[in-house]
């Protein structure tokens, strides 16, 4: 597969061009999806290098190349030519466009990575965009669909008129073929800004920072199972929800776990249970607490193993005493960087965290710090 518009790097001016090593932290494609984004938003070139290098299988994949080509169409970017196995990148964006978006990643390549170099630009299109994505809607080392839609979206309305996942259709490793619509009706329109650095001064004033800092007190435990309709003659889901219950049912508070089963391509599932905490005897929609925990419905897996390894990790979580899970500390912090003074106490700052950190002081002027498990931003 190969992308290619104007690919001529050498009649650019170098001087305005952002360069990243491909290699740093945790050298995987987080790094490029997140310049993806910070390009498309700020309408910064850049260009990165030893891309995922230290990996066995170094150099782009098929699911990266998809998120390059998706921000192409989306905001007019020119790129050099770039292919299975490419190792350096140079993207040149041009205008976010409003729309409707139709993107195939024609594998069980995940959705919700993708969307990470889809979203923070969308919230800033200059009207309504909806992202119909085809793909893989859980997996392993990495946040599903559920989670985005459950946990990270209710931190974004802050940005927005309103964004609203829909989960269409489920897709598990190794065919895929799951569905979700994203659709964003943005609250400010990056092309009525002067310039990007316009839009940043801004957005101190309307929107409130990310501060994320207390636990407070746990008032109730929600979740998801998932499971393919082939499982439900065993009571798979039932059997993983009575195990996440017995494992947490020690909080003595509500829980509220739903089962769901669905026909999908190939055979799989997840439960992801989350815990809701409030402030002073209320839940602070703005900063809301919400830590989760997940298990993948695996081979040589029971359900019971299944149900504890999702309660267990939601547990390590809340005795920790984090007000942000590790997935969340990973997906917030693109957007932290456009909201300096905000503050997060996370279960764990990850390789991951620590290269969007990365990404994001090439492309802001903010400077992010880290102190055992909090992490702040601010301006430089």
């Amino acid at each position: 597969m190969a992308l290619s518009k104007k690919q001529s790097v050498e009649n650019t001016h170098l001087s305005k061009i952002i360069w990243l090593d491909g290699n740093y932290g945790e050298a995987g494609g987080a790094l490029v999806r997140v310049a993806l984004a910070l390009s498309a938003l700020t309408g910064q070139e850049f260009k990165v290098t030893n891309i995922r290098a230290g990996r066995k299988d170094a150099g782009l994949k098929a699911q990266h190349l998809t998120a390059i080509k998706a921000l192409q169409e989306f905001c007019h970017a020119e790129t050099n030519k770039v292919e299975l196995g490419s190792t350096e990148l140079y993207f040149k964006p041009g205008k976010i466009k409003k729309g409707i978006y139709d993107i195939d990643i024609g594998t069980a390549g995940s959705i919700t990575l993708l969307l990470q170099a889809l979203i923070l630009p969308g919230l800033f299109a200059p009207g309504k965009v909806t992202f119909n994505i085809t793909g893989g809607t859980c997996g392993k080392w990495q946040a599903s669909v559920d989670y985005l839609q459950n946990i990270l979206l209710p931190y974004l309305h802050r940005f927005v008129e309103k964004i609203e996942m829909k989960i269409l259709r489920r897709g598990y490793y190794p065919k895929g073929q799951g569905l979700i619509r994203l659709e964003i009706s943005p609250r400010f329109n990056i092309h009525k800004y002067a310039s990007f650095s316009a839009l940043v001064e801004e957005l101190p004033f309307k929107v409130p920072k990310i501060i994320l800092m207390e636990q407070g007190k746990l008032e109730q435990i929600r979740g998801i199972v998932n499971v393919s309709a082939e499982l439900q003659e065993k009571e798979v889901g039932e059997r993983i929800k009575n195990a996440v219950v017995g494992s947490v049912k020690q909080y003595h508070v509500p829980i509220n776990i739903r089962v769901e089963y669905t026909k999908a391509e190939s055979i799989g599932g997840e439960a992801l249970v989350w815990g809701v905490f409030s402030k002073g005897g209320k839940v602070d929609y703005d900063n809301p607490i919400l830590l989760a925990g997940d298990a993948l419905v695996e081979k040589g897996k029971s359900s019971e193993e299944i149900g504890k390894e999702a309660a267990e990790e939601l547990k390590k979580q809340i005795d920790a005493h984090a007000a942000v899970d590790h997935h969340l500390a990973d997906q917030l912090i693109q957007f932290m960087g456009l909201l300096p003074g905000s503050k997060i106490k996370a279960g764990d700052v990850s390789k991951h965290a620590e290269t969007n950190m990365y990404v994001l002081e090439k492309f802001l002027s903010v400077a992010f710090k880290v102190e055992g498990k909090v992490v702040s931003v601010e301006e430089k």
